[in-house]
């Protein structure tokens, strides 16, 4: 039987009890229906699983008794792997951030392209991050990750390639014209890919890669939409160098 798993932004010690956030205790006993004495696991993204069953449930809300700290059911990939994302829109947005986050991925940059159609003011910006870091909390608690994938805030591309002396490893870009595919790339332990959102990277954001070190990557002879091209790329990754 699957482990019910909750993620919590709190404090998680062994040996004694917390009051679920309002969110956590609805999920858990209105749409789990969890009742005292269920088992779950609870996580804060500190790289630890914390086993616990619940105490008591209430209108008020519910308390659990957490027991031990424990490694994660799921370890972390030996990959230090970054999806730069052009902005999807709605729904493709949140499937992209789910399925990296059940893929592996270490951080997750939201890009404004030349060609994203998607607009983010300040207020609809954070309402957009507190949404997506729900997304990958809820990824998390499926596939047993107990570290939480970190997410930028969105910036454009010219911002972020301005900046890009800190990143690490390969630097990749998808694009159906190139020549070099997954299977040429050299053994690596860190890796960047962008990934263009829909209707691709335009010609002005591939010099803006190109000059700031970024190469070109095709997966084969058929064109992907946004929400496969990247998800495709990380589980040919995984599969060559990672934990698949």
């Amino acid at each position: 039987m699957r482990s019910i798993r909750l993620h919590v932004d709190l404090p998680l010690v062994p040996d004694s009890d917390v009051t679920l956030p309002a969110a956590a205790a609805e999920h858990a006993t209105r749409v789990l229906r969890l009742r005292s004495g269920d088992a779950l696991v609870l996580f804060n993204g500190d790289g630890h699983d914390y086993p616990a069953h619940l105490l008591a449930v209430s209108r008020a809300g519910a308390s659990v008794r957490i027991a031990t700290r424990d490694a994660p059911a799921a370890p972390e990939s030996p990959l230090t792997l970054t999806l730069a994302q052009g902005i999807a829109r709605g729904e493709k947005m949140d499937l992209i951030l789910q399925k990296a986050t059940e893929l592996g991925v270490t951080r997750i940059v939201p890009l404004i392209t030349a060609r994203t159609e998607v607009r983010l003011d300040a207020g609809r910006g954070e309402k957009r991050m507190t949404h997506w870091r729900g997304v990958i909390a809820g990824a998390c608690e499926q596939c047993g990750r107990a570290r939480l994938p970190e997410l930028a805030t969105p910036r454009s591309l010219a911002e972020w390639t301005a900046a890009s002396d800190a990143l690490d490893g390969l630097r990749l870009c998808l694009d159906p014209e190139a020549a070099c595919g997954p299977r040429q790339l050299p053994a690596f332990a860190a890796a960047c890919l962008v990934v263009g959102p829909e209707g691709g990277l335009a010609p002005a954001d591939h010099a803006l890669l190109q000059k700031a070190g970024f190469t070109g990557m095709r997966l084969g002879p058929r064109v992907l939409r946004t929400e496969t091209a990247g998800l495709a790329t990380l589980a040919a990754l995984q599969a060559l160098h990672g934990d698949f």
